[in-house]
């Protein structure tokens, strides 16, 4: 994958507020859910560079993830197929398939079912 480059796949809802920087890449599945003000960063400063040099690293977000409200995700993390990521939590190494973490910095807490069958659709806050 490219600079600058994001991809989303099907029935996957990205609720307001959002922040997903494309800068580094960033690849979403199919039937994700991220909740309000999340923010997924892809690129970040080397802090330890004479230059304040940038670094990009690519998130990969697996198929049928919940990331739940004003979660972070850290540039290079790959959230594995199924997890779940609590509110407020800053993932920053790889999440397991099918775990749920929680916490700054995240940590699992627990695990999801394997057995996942539904297809998001999207349902607007006001009708």
């Amino acid at each position: 994958m490219g600079r600058f480059a994001i991809s989303i796949g099907k029935n996957t809802i990205i609720n307001k507020n959002c922040l997903i920087d494309g800068r580094g890449g960033c690849v979403i599945g199919n039937n994700v859910d991220i909740a309000q003000d999340t923010f997924i960063w892809s690129e970040q400063h080397d802090y330890n560079s004479p230059d304040y040099d940038t670094v990009d690293k690519t998130v990969v977000i697996e198929d049928n993830v919940w990331i739940a409200s004003r979660a972070t995700i850290l540039p290079g993390v790959r959230i594995g197929k199924g997890a779940v990521v609590a509110c407020g939590s800053v993932v920053t190494k790889d999440v397991p398939p099918f775990t749920v973490v929680a916490g700054v910095p995240a940590k699992a807490i627990g695990n999801r079912t394997t057995d996942l069958h539904y297809k998001l659709k999207y349902n607007s806050w006001f009708r």
